[in-house]
Order: C-alpha cells, then structure tokens, then sequence
C-alpha cells in the first residue's frame, strides 16, 4: 500500500485561524521578518522546529497525573533514572528543563577561552555554550555532507582525517572532550553510522579525550542506521541505541525530540567526579537532583515518551511522512537535501534563489515567502543563523550552505497538512524570480537568529545595519 496511515487514533484536536495573505504580511512586518517573532495564533502549519512541539500519548497524558510533585526524592524522578539507564547504560542521571541546559553544565565544568571542542557538527546552542565561554567549536563534517543532493546514506558522519589532523595539531589538554551529533541536524538531519561513531570513538579514547554525544534524536539515528548500514538490518533498535550510547562517555539530550515531551532534558554521564560536581551546578541552577528544573508531572511523561519512542510503527511512519514531502517537493523541482531524514526536510535555498546572494540572505526570504503564501513558519539554517564577521577583517563571512529547514512536529500534523505545504512551495516556485534578499537592521551578541531584525531589501542592494 502507498497510501501513508498514521499509527494512532486522534481524541483532542487544537484549531487554528485560518488568516488571510494581507493579515500574513502585516504579521511579517510587525515581526521585523523573524519568523521566531511571530506570534503562534498568527501561524497555520508551524514547521519552525520538532523541539517541544509535538502532540504526548494517551499514556503520557495518564503519566502526568502520577507524577510526584515532592520537592525532594520523588518517585518520578527514580522512575526517569532507571528508563536512561537502560536505554544509556550511564549511571548518573541529571533531568534539565531542556538540552541547552545540560550544555550549560558539561561545558562550564570543562571549557574555557583556552579549550576548542571537535564534532560532526556544532548546532546553534552547543556552539553559542561553548563560544560563551570562550572555548572556540569546530565542526568536522564528511565531505560528501557539502553535495546537498548526493544520496550518500551517511552523510551525518564525522570527518575521521580531519579530526586526527585537529588533534594532532592541538596542544595538550586544549580538547577538554569530543562530540558529535546524532542526528547531525546543521547538515540536514542526516544520520551517522555506528562504523563511523566506533571510529570516531576510538579516536577521542586513543587520546584520552572524554567522548560525548548530543542524542536528542538518538531514536531516529537508530532507525536509519537499521535501515542504511550493512548487517544492522536485523537488530533490535533498542541494541543499536545501547550500543551507541556505549561508545561515549555520557549524553547531552533535548528531551523535547525523541523524548516525546514539551519541556525537559538530560545530562547523563559515567565517570563519578564529574558528575560530582555536575550535581553541585545542577542545584545552583537547575534545581534539586531529583526534579532538576522539571516538576514531577514532566519526568513522569518524560520516562513514558522514552519507552515509546522505539516503536518500529512510529519510527516507519515518521520517515514515511518525510519522504513523502520531500518526493513532493522534487516533482515541483525544489532542491532538497537529500536524502532526508525523519524530523525535518531541508530546501537549499540557495540553489532555489540563485539571484539573491548569501550576504542577502535567501534562506530567510524563502522563508518569509513561505509564510506569505501559506502561512506556513519555517526556520532558516543558514547565513542569518550561522553567518559570522571576521574578527580581523570585520567582513561578514557567510554560512557554508543556506538551508530552510521544513520540521515534522511529532504526532500532530496529517497529510492534508502536507498537502497544503506542497500547494504552497508550487506557489512560490512559480514566482520566485521576483523575490528579493533582507538586511539585518538589529542582531544581538549570541544567537542573532532567534531575535535578529530584518527588513527587506527593494532592488536586491544591501543597505548598513542600523
């Protein structure tokens, strides 16, 4: 059968408001052309991100009302610590109220101005928690990674050669740990293989150096791992994902992702002295060991969403729904990373808008287009969100590609949705010519991306930021 059938039954719907395209752009205008500023009751299909957006489980609703809202100890907590030891194997378990705080933790313990950090890829908060601190973050992708239309299955991979070279070069105990990212989302939501994370892992240990992983969609790479990678078509998913998080030294995760929930994260790690005092920042900052920034409802829903996210019918239908956008949107001829992956599909913009420039930003009118047409929020994963100036030139050096990333929300969108979301890329492909790049008129210190002011540019001449 072709047609794609979710795996569940709908028993609450929410509604949204079906706006007009002059209601669109006077929102785009009030929101100084940041999709991130917009508000969410002016938006139809939200495809900003898959972080917290998705729709818990019966079970997960049902968990919320057992959870142990004591302030210390609670059942709750005890229960979320055996569910991340048996999927991790680590032994000290530390919830956060979200990824990036788990971030905050590791590298204020370990990094400082004199400290570079390797990975696959960095993505924007990692990056931002390690450049915070004065540490500096390299990224390390395959080179195959860079031909966005290459079908290559793994493209999320680690740069072996490259990282040998970057250590050896490095200075003795300037890499305070190594990292990679899992799915790599920077490079298009692609996977890594498990051949490539034993190298990489062998690589760090080899050199002493501590190893860990960013697994927010540990499921998903699991997943397409047993669907891509030679002799692992047959393995239990839950043995891939033991035998990954076996390879490294502990976890960063976003438990809004391939937790299933809409608040949480977690630290996990296996060496005692670090979590030693891992624990000491956590009450400084987060909270009590046992609720760490979360109430007691939350680590209840968190632990069931992470027994349900290795459901072979979940995962099947999640990549099925990605794929079937991404067929779409190659019969209308829109340049898509290939191949996709299962939380987002990724347009290259650039390739798409060839007349507007990197320095112009094609990525974010795009998306800005995108919103007009069918009120649909995208997100930008490019020069607006990785674009930097040169410290010595003060030039502006634009990011290595210009993707808009097109997230799947878990769980709440069907495929008329996607429909809708086809109908509007054929729209704006028909007149794309006529679009024109933004300046930034405003951006802040760290993460521009999130809260950066933008104006469109009327003949394609960039103006100076005010």
């Amino acid at each position: 059968m072709k047609t794609i059938i979710e795996p569940f039954r709908i028993k609450s719907v929410e509604p949204f408001r079906l706006t007009t395209r002059s209601q669109r752009e006077a929102a785009l205008r009030d929101a100084h052309h940041n999709l991130f500023l917009l508000r969410a009751e002016d938006v139809m299909i939200d495809l900003l991100t898959d972080s917290g957006t998705g729709a818990m489980s019966a079970r997960q609703w049902a968990a919320l009302m057992t959870g142990d809202e004591s302030y210390a100890g609670c059942s709750s907590f005890y229960e979320l610590e055996q569910v991340v030891r048996d999927l991790t194997g680590y032994r000290h378990v530390f919830p956060v109220h979200q990824g990036r705080a788990a971030e905050r933790i590791l590298f204020t313990l370990l990094v400082d101005r004199t400290k570079a950090v390797p990975n696959n890829s960095h993505f924007d908060t990692t990056r931002a928690n390690i450049e915070y601190l004065g540490g500096s973050a390299h990224d390390f992708p395959v080179p195959q990674a860079r031909d966005l239309g290459r079908p290559a299955p793994f493209k999320g991979d680690m740069d072996l050669d490259a990282l040998r070279a970057f250590l050896d070069a490095a200075t003795p105990g300037s890499v305070p740990l190594g990292m990679m990212t899992i799915t790599n989302n920077r490079m298009g939501g692609q996977p890594v293989s498990l051949q490539n994370l034993r190298a990489v892992a062998a690589e760090y240990h080899g050199r002493g150096i501590p190893f860990f992983l960013d697994a927010a969609r540990f499921a998903e790479n699991a997943w397409l791992v047993r669907q891509r990678e030679a002799g692992q078509q047959h393995r239990p998913l839950r043995d891939i994902v033991r035998e990954v998080f076996e390879l490294a030294d502990g976890c960063l995760i976003s438990a809004k992702k391939d937790g299933l929930v809409n608040i949480g994260g977690i630290l996990a790690l296996d060496d005692d002295a670090l979590a030693e005092r891992a624990r000491e920042l956590l009450i400084l900052t987060e909270g009590f060991p046992t609720y760490g920034g979360l109430a007691g409802r939350d680590l209840a829903a968190l632990a069931q969403g992470l027994r349900e996210v290795l459901d072979e019918n979940y995962l099947a239908y999640r990549e099925a729904s990605a794929r079937y956008l991404a067929d779409a949107l190659d019969r209308l001829g829109v340049p898509t990373v290939r191949p996709c992956g299962l939380h987002a599909v990724y347009i290259d913009a650039r390739a798409m808008l060839p007349h507007i420039p990197p320095s112009e930003l094609p990525g974010q009118a795009l998306c800005c287009e995108l919103y007009r047409v069918g009120g649909i929020r995208a997100v930008e994963i490019g020069t607006l969100m990785f674009g930097r100036t040169d410290p010595r030139t003060g030039a502006a050096v634009p990011a290595e590609a210009d993707l808009v990333r097109l997230c799947l929300p878990r769980r709440v969108y069907t495929q008329s949705h996607v429909d809708w979301v086809v109908e509007a890329f054929a729209e704006v492909m028909a007149g794309r010519e006529r679009l024109r790049g933004l300046r930034i008129t405003h951006e802040p210190r760290f993460l521009r991306a999130f809260t950066a002011r933008l104006a469109p540019l009327a003949c394609g001449t960039p103006e100076p930021a005010s």
